[in-house]
Parts: C-alpha cells; sequence; structure tokens
C-alpha cells in the first residue's frame, strides 16, 4: 500500500513539474500596434491576442500589446523597452515602415527575432541579415482588385460619358508601401484593361475617417459633376468618402463610384445596399493567425522565411 501511495505521489509531483515546465515555456511576445484607434487595425489586434491566449494556449501576462500611438518616437521606445525585457520574439506594426532597417538591426544584436505585420518593409530592409519576416497581404493585389471592381461596372467607371475614367484618389501615408501599390495599382488595372484614365486631384488622408471626408469634400467642390470615381486606399477614409459625397448631393452607385479596401463590416453592408461600389477584404483572421504562427515558430528557434502571403478578396454585390 505504501509503494502504492508512493507511485501515486512521484506520478502527481512528475505532472506538476511537466505543467510548470509548460508554463515557463510559453514564450514572452512583445506586440506594438501603429495605432490602436485604426479599424481594421482593432480587428487585428483584438483577433491575434484572441488567437494567442484562446487558441496558442499563450498565458495573457506572456503577452505585452501597446499603443504606438502614431508617434515612431513612442514607438520605437516601445520597442526598446521589449528588448531590454528580454522578449522572446516581438510582432510589429509599424507606425513608419522606414523605420524597420534600425529594428532589424536592434533586434538581431539582441538575438530576438521578428515579425512586421501590415505595414510592409522595403525589399532593401528585407534582405538585411536577421530573423525576421513579414507577414501581409500583397497591396499590389489589392490596388489590382480595386481598379478591377471599377473596370468590371456597367459604363467602366466613366459615369459623365466622355471616354475617360475621371478619378480622385484619397490615398494612406505616402511612406508606407501599401498606400504606394494601391494608389499605382488601381490605376494601373484600368489602363490594363484598354480604359482612359485622369487623376483630377489626389491628397493623403493618413488612412483617417475624418481626412477622407475632408479630402472628398475638397474634390467635389472643385470638381463637381466632372468626378466618376473615388479611390479611397483603406474603409476608414472611404466612410469620410461617403459622406462627402452625400453632403455633396451625389449618390454612389447613380452618377459616381467609390471603393476602398479592407471590408470593414459597415462597408461590407453598404456595398450590399449599393452605398459603396466595392472594397477587397483584408484578411484580418488569415493575417493575425499567421502571424502569430510566425512568431511561435520563431521564439522556438526556428528560422523564419522572409514573407507569408494572405491573398485579398475582391468584395462586390
Amino acid at each position: 500500500m505504501k509503494k502504492i501511495i508512493a507511485l501515486v505521489m512521484a506520478l502527481v509531483i512528475v505532472a506538476l513539474c511537466g505543467v510548470a515546465c509548460a508554463e515557463a515555456a510559453a514564450p514572452k511576445i512583445g506586440i506594438t500596434i501603429y495605432q490602436f484607434a485604426d479599424n481594421f487595425m482593432t480587428l487585428y489586434r483584438e483577433e491575434l491576442v484572441r488567437y494567442l491566449t484562446e487558441d496558442c494556449g499563450i498565458p495573457s501576462e506572456n503577452i505585452t500589446i501597446v499603443d504606438g500611438k502614431n508617434d515612431q518616437a513612442e514607438q520605437t521606445n516601445q520597442i526598446d523597452g521589449f528588448i531590454a525585457d528580454n522578449v522572446d520574439v516581438m510582432i510589429l506594426n509599424l507606425v513608419q515602415s522606414s523605420s524597420a532597417a534600425s529594428v532589424i538591426q536592434k533586434a538581431d544584436a539582441a538575438g530576438i527575432p521578428v515579425v512586421f505585420i501590415n505595414r510592409e518593409p522595403s525589399a532593401e530592409d528585407m534582405a538585411l541579415n536577421g530573423n525576421f519576416c513579414y507577414v501581409g497581404a500583397d497591396a499590389r493585389q489589392s490596388g489590382t482588385f480595386q481598379g478591377q471592381i471599377i473596370a468590371e461596372t456597367e459604363n467602366k467607371g466613366d459615369w459623365n460619358g466622355n471616354g475617360v475614367v475621371d478619378y480622385v484618389m484619397i490615398m494612406g501615408d505616402p511612406e508606407n508601401v501599401d498606400a504606394q501599390y494601391r494608389t499605382q495599382f488601381s490605376i494601373k488595372a484600368l489602363e490594363d484593361a484598354g480604359l482612359k484614365v485622369n487623376k483630377l486631384f489626389e491628397q493623403r488622408g493618413d488612412w483617417d475617417q475624418t481626412k477622407g471626408q475632408e479630402l472628398a469634400a475638397t474634390a467635389l467642390s472643385q470638381f463637381g459633376n466632372d468626378i466618376d470615381v473615388i479611390f479611397c486606399n483603406n474603409d476608414a477614409m472611404a466612410l469620410g468618402a461617403y459622406q462627402a459625397i452625400v453632403d455633396a448631393g451625389r449618390t454612389v452607385g447613380q452618377d459616381i463610384y467609390l471603393v476602398g479596401v479592407d471590408a470593414l463590416d459597415e462597408c461590407q453592408q453598404m456595398v450590399n445596399d449599393g452605398t459603396m461600389t466595392g472594397t477587397v477584404l483584408n484578411d484580418h483572421v488569415g493575417q493575425s493567425h499567421t502571424a502569430a504562427d510566425a512568431a511561435l515558430k520563431a521564439a522556438k528557434g526556428e528560422t523564419l522565411e522572409k514573407y507569408y502571403w494572405v491573398d485579398y478578396v475582391k468584395v462586390t454585390k
């Protein structure tokens, strides 16, 4: 009997040790998001944390997630803090993708792998030494899909019938490669479809709904009925542009087109209702899960591939 009790106690101790070891093995993850107020990144970060804690079993106390407040200096301090705390891996949504090189060098010196998300570093930065990767969707694809949505309309984007697609472009941050590619490839898709285009207005809206409304209002005031299409690099700015369109007495689907990117729930409903021409699904679930999986792989000491891509999807009525 004593032997049986001793054996049971030994098994209990081994089991408890195994649990303790498993908990100790859970990596420490530092995450910074360029701005918590961003509509799309709110969905992204909430799903990222949910997936890490609920599906991957990472204790919430092992995850530090902070708001970069759209301030690169603030975010740099946060990243330096992660390095000082000796986290096992960092997931970074940079305020300015141009800061990637310095981050890569710091992280490599500290032996900490990095998963960049949502804002793609330049090809030159991605060629640097270190265990890091980029997880995202190819912004060229999202721009192409925006252009195709317009080219596939009944009048091929030409509401005023002058044989040219006269457009307004509301950009995100022009230093961001996503903004650059969405701006370039949306128009390229129209040209590839054999359509003539004419840029009436192009300004940066920094992904912000209020700025999107202000810029669209300015463009509508200046160019009036000459505008066939308003392209927005994201849905937040498209929501603002929609309000400006309504205020100007125009009607999406009757005398003007409006497209965005992200497929926010509100915008998907607008597409269904016909108050937005189309958007492009920026798959925050697929991207956040891929980013988490890459981070956990790196935390185990495995070498990352440089790129992990998640496809966009066209969203039309």
